[in-house]
């Protein structure tokens, strides 16, 4: 009785013994290739960020205090199109043609409290993103933009008043950055002349 209780413990361990030794060769392949195919995944999604076909970006805009006279504000969209991609060393990058319009108005104008303004730009840049991490990029943008003003003229017992062209094209420079909330999404900050931008970017 003994003996038969020790040889069926023995056939009872060595059928564990087997059935995990078979389930940890069939497991080891997996338990390598998956953090491999993660990495893959992640390196493929992270390659892929420059190469969107299109990001819309509709955002708040403010209009610096120097320029037209009170700090301005309203709102616009910027579309963006990447004609080239390539890599910095390892980092992704692409040149984008980035273009819209935005309408600002200006409580002030350029005779003080006399006037308001409502503006309209229309820009087109040359932008150069470059995707420094996973969830941010950064880019700086340089072209020109159209404007058209509206705003009270000048009356005659107003000395002194002058007041500018309603319509020019000037340039454009801007930096700015995207905090990535996803694959599609990103939160973007655009600082430069003539306006500061604050929006939500769909790549």
């Amino acid at each position: 009785m003994v003996r038969a209780l020790h040889w069926d413990a023995f056939m009872t361990t060595r059928t564990i013994l087997t059935c995990c030794t078979a389930a940890a060769i069939v497991a080891a392949p997996l338990l390598v290739s998956t953090p491999a195919q993660a990495q893959e995944g992640r390196y493929d999604y992270y390659e892929g960020r420059a190469l969107y076909p299109i990001e819309v970006e509709p955002h708040f805009t403010f209009g610096a205090e120097n320029v037209y006279g009170n700090t301005g504000f309203g709102g616009g969209v910027r579309l963006g199109i990447p004609i080239v991609a390539g890599h910095l060393g390892q980092v992704p990058q692409n040149l984008a043609i980035s273009f819209g319009g935005d309408i600002l108005h200006y409580d002030n104008c350029y005779f003080g409290d006399f006037c308001s303004a409502n503006y309209l730009q229309v820009p087109v840049a040359l932008q150069w993103n470059v995707f420094v991490a996973r969830p941010v990029s950064l880019f700086v943008e340089g072209g020109v933009f159209a404007y058209k003003g509206w705003f009270d003229e000048c009356g005659p017992n107003n000395p002194g008043c002058s007041a500018p062209s309603d319509f020019g094209v000037l340039p454009t420079l801007a930096i700015g950055g995207r905090v990535h909330i996803g694959r599609n999404a990103a939160f973007t900050l655009r600082v430069g002349y003539p306006t500061t931008t604050l929006g939500v970017s769909f790549m």
